[in-house]
């Protein structure tokens, strides 16, 4: 009779750690942070191909707007998120997690000599992180080149900077962690249900840093998100997403489509700058897609296929 009891008690037992273990899963998965807007997110992004977008860009750079192209290359991959590198090989994927991986690159010339400006973005797909877990950026022009890496880690932004400038030099510091403008364009893609509005710090742009020689750190800022009308853009309803910073002469919006995949196709950049009589100016970079195509682009590099190129709508 004891032993009955014993077991039936025991049984009891097991099945509550069962339930409760069960909870606490179905719990966890439904507090994660990062997951896809769409139910059809595996089928456009899982097809072995890239996004390519070109933009036609006006660029602000010392006080005047040069013309360029900007592309935008949105791909996934799977990710290292220990040593945040890319998964090429190895049978171990215990810490291998699916990424939106976005390279924005930027090209223009100011007068004889050229500015070629990367940016990449590699924000978890699904996952408790709430951040990018890394973002990389360098800039070349003919006077040097410089790099700025922020890596997320325990809780933090680590940050390495090295620039051929002496006020710039070579740095190595740490960031509490906030919105990143870099990451907002592939939160877009992902969950745009996830970007923030009201008063919020956010960290600029590092393309914007190196341009106009600011430390990379946060500032306060007001967000906001509304629904327009572009008829020269789409037929259908797009939405705009806007960063306007307190402390700093610099406005973001970015407009894209309200529908999955979300697809971006213009935005603005606007800054405050004085003339030589100290009148504040606006200066505005902008940029308007005018190319899409899907394609295993790493796999197009013989002299044959510079035709995707020219389907990009890329002259240089």
């Amino acid at each position: 009779m004891y032993l009955k009891l014993f077991i039936n008690g025991f049984l009891s037992i097991i099945i509550l750690i069962i339930i409760f273990t069960g909870c606490s899963e179905s719990e966890s998965n439904e507090n994660q942070v990062i997951f896809p807007k769409s139910e059809n997110f595996g089928d456009y992004w899982y097809q072995g191909k890239a996004e390519l977008n070109r933009f036609d860009l006006e660029q602000v750079r010392y006080g005047e707007v040069r013309k360029g192209d900007a592309v935008l290359i949105f791909v996934t991959e799977d990710f290292f998120k220990t040593d945040q590198v890319k998964y090429e090989f190895g049978d171990d994927k215990s810490d291998v997690q699916s990424v939106l991986k976005l390279n924005f690159n930027r090209r223009y010339f100011t007068g004889i000599y050229p500015y070629s400006l990367l940016t990449s973005t590699f924000f978890p797909i699904r996952s408790n992180e709430d951040h990018a877990l890394k973002i990389s950026f360098t800039a070349q022009e003919w006077c040097g080149h410089t790099f700025t890496q922020l890596n997320n880690r325990r809780n933090k932004f680590e940050i390495q900077h090295n620039s051929y400038f002496q006020a710039e030099g070579d740095k190595r510091y740490e960031l509490e962690q906030t919105l990143l403008e870099d990451e907002v364009w592939t939160m877009i893609r992902v969950n745009p249900d996830l970007l923030p509005e009201g008063e919020h710090v956010v960290i600029p742009s590092m393309q914007y840093a190196r341009l106009f020689h600011k430390d990379f750190q946060a500032f306060s800022a007001s967000i906001k998100k509304s629904e327009i009308n572009i008829p020269d853009l789409s037929t259908t309803p797009l939405s705009k997403y806007e960063i306007n910073y307190h402390d700093l002469p610099r406005g973001l919006s970015i407009i894209y489509n309200k529908d999955f995949p979300f697809e971006i196709l213009a935005w603005e950049e606007t800054y405050q700058s004085a003339d030589e009589k100290g009148k504040d100016n606006k200066l505005v970079t902008k940029a308007v897609r005018t190319n899409k195509i899907m394609l295993d682009y790493w796999s197009k590099n013989s002299v044959a296929d510079s035709v995707y190129r020219i389907e990009l709508g890329l002259k240089q």
